[in-house]
């Protein structure tokens, strides 16, 4: 394989974990690239950090996809107000919650029974009987649990 193609296939594998388009991906690697700290890292902790996937990590949803859903159908309140942006980006200490009259739901019910969610990461916080959740701090790059090699994903939009 060619080092072109490892950085692509590397790319496409974080962009399609997180259910992302490539315009969004690229924004958000625009948007950390200029950060102090490892632009790799910067970007994993940009993704981990969004609205979407916090509620997917905390268990409200089943895949990154229907806690995009639950976000943007207004089922989520960031710090007690409702958010639909799905890449809104969290910070430490904010506490996401599922609105008092979507606790009910289905599918929140399910995802919270299911066994497929796993550990949940060293950054959160979860109170499954109250339905929320905080971002205890941002994530370092070992909490993070995703098998990437990000700094191939670096040098494919350094060129």
């Amino acid at each position: 394989m060619s080092e072109y193609q490892k950085q692509l296939r590397e790319k496409q594998k974080v962009k399609r974990s997180y259910g992302l388009s490539e315009g969004q991906f690229r924004r958000t690697f625009d948007r950390v690239r200029h950060l102090p700290g490892v632009t790799g890292a910067n970007l994993l902790q940009a993704l981990e950090l969004r609205l979407d996937n916090v509620v997917y990590r905390l268990g409200f949803a089943s895949s990154r996809r229907q806690a995009r859903q639950l976000v943007r159908h207004r089922h989520v309140e960031v710090n007690g107000g409702v958010v639909d942006v799905p890449s809104y980006q969290l910070g430490a200490n904010d506490e996401i919650r599922i609105t008092e009259k979507s606790r009910e739901l289905t599918l929140v019910k399910a995802a919270l029974e299911a066994s497929t969610r796993g550990v949940i990461v060293s950054w959160l916080n979860v109170d499954e009987k109250a339905l929320s959740g905080k971002v205890t701090e941002r994530p370092t790059r070992e909490a993070i649990p995703v098998a990437a090699q990000e700094q191939l994903i670096v040098e494919l939009y350094s060129k």
